[in-house]
């Protein structure tokens, strides 16, 4: 069997295969915002809707239905560069238990994949909340060992390996490659824009196509290992 998307079926479709036990909704969650000069503003989402197609493609057919992505996260640390919208913290977390309310209507299982740090506190909160009312929600996220923070060698690697005629190869340029933990008070303070003026926290100069198709396959290992096992911690995440 090939994956089941919930955008390519009608409700008698999915209440057909509803009731088959461990019934999961996989829903990738990414944002809205810039990523330098030479990324797409929804690249968070492009990753994490690739992850979860593979994720999909991988476990075990008939039992996992991926969902439309959510493309609008909390973004706050972006709004001083043009294109990014976010919608906060406090909005994202009620969108995403509204979200499981419903979808567990008809689901065992809700499962989001997210690919902006940003959700992070918003996907905590709402999950927490989730299980608490008894819904088997949980989260996961894309993490490779080594990854820089933003738009760096990271992202533009998996976008070269994914969508190479999207980015703006000859707008590359380095951006401050500083330890994350040291960056975060003028970041709390200013934005991401107090740290650096082209909106990248990495070097995406070293990307390359090979080593976004590394990257991205070790992500998905990552992911469907998770969601695989099932094993929600206190937080929610799949451990």
């Amino acid at each position: 069997m090939e994956s089941i998307w919930l955008t390519d079926m009608t409700a008698p479709d999915v209440a057909a295969i509803a009731a088959r036990p461990a019934r999961v909704a996989v829903i990738p969650l990414g944002s809205t915002e810039q990523h330098g000069p030479h990324l797409p503003l929804d690249t968070d989402t492009r990753i994490a809707n690739a992850v979860v197609a593979a994720v999909l493609d991988r476990l075990a057919p008939g039992r996992y239905l991926g969902a439309p992505a959510l493309c609008y996260g909390a973004s706050g640390e972006h709004e001083g560069f043009a294109g990014t919208v976010s919608i906060g913290t406090e909005v994202l977390e009620s969108v995403l238990v509204e979200y499981g309310r419903s979808a567990c209507r008809w689901t065992r299982r809700v499962g989001f994949v997210n690919g902006h740090g940003g959700n992070v506190p918003a996907l905590v909160g709402a999950v927490r909340r989730l299980r608490a009312e008894g819904r088997d929600v949980a989260w996961c996220a894309p993490l490779v060992d080594g990854a820089d923070a933003h738009a760096g060698h990271t992202e533009t690697s998996v976008l070269l390996h994914l969508c190479p005629a999207d980015v703006r190869t000859e707008r590359i340029e380095a951006g401050n490659s500083a330890p994350l933990s040291e960056l975060m008070p003028m970041m709390r303070r200013g934005g991401l824009a107090a740290v650096s003026e082209v909106g990248i926290l990495g070097d995406p100069r070293t990307a390359t196509a090979a080593a976004g198709a590394r990257i991205l396959a070790a992500m998905v290992d990552g992911c469907a290992r998770r969601i695989g096992e099932w094993n929600p911690g206190g937080t929610g995440m799949l451990a």
